[in-house]
């Protein structure tokens, strides 16, 4: 699945390299999301995060070596660290902002509240509380075990249809 994905990307530079040598070229990369993968130092203590802290249940794909679970549309999957960084060929360390966050669109800043009320009771690490933010919404952060951050926010600029999906 990992190496798909890698394999995806590398069709879409070799399509660009080969319209700069004026080659025919290769039909765009379908504009989708299909699975965001997490590379996690502990599978187990992400999964208890992501299955009791989030309350998600994983898919029957998952095994003991990478678990998954559907969003909508997509999927998220854990995936120890060094063993997807081994896969992309890149050093597996790493700290600090890692320059991205995950989000949770709510259909109310009510509802970002009593998401927060029920994170904090389960033990998640709150990084910001939730308040009123400069773009006009209302938001706030949670980190996983590997301090991935979770916006979890009202944007009224947004709209959701009933499933929680952008229109």
């Amino acid at each position: 699945m990992i190496r798909r994905l890698v394999m995806t990307i590398l069709v879409a530079v070799i399509a660009g390299y080969g319209q700069e040598k004026g080659r025919d070229p290769m039909p765009a990369l379908e504009q989708r999301l299909t699975i965001i993968t997490l590379g996690v130092s502990d599978l187990k203590a992400s999964e208890a995060f992501y299955s009791h802290t989030f309350g998600w249940t994983k898919t029957a794909q998952s095994t003991d070596d990478i678990v998954f679970y559907q969003l909508n549309g997509i999927q998220l999957a854990l995936y120890p660290r060094a063993k997807l960084a081994e896969d992309a060929r890149q050093d597996p360390a790493g700290s600090g902002f890692g320059g991205f966050t995950l989000a949770h669109n709510a259909k109310s800043e009510k509802e970002v509240d009593e998401i927060f009320a029920g994170l904090k009771n389960a033990g998640a690490a709150i990084i910001k509380s939730p308040e009123k933010v400069f773009w006009g919404g209302y938001s706030g952060y949670v980190a996983d075990p590997d301090r991935y951050l979770w916006e979890i926010a009202f944007n009224p600029y947004l709209p959701l249809d009933a499933r929680g999906n952008v229109k």
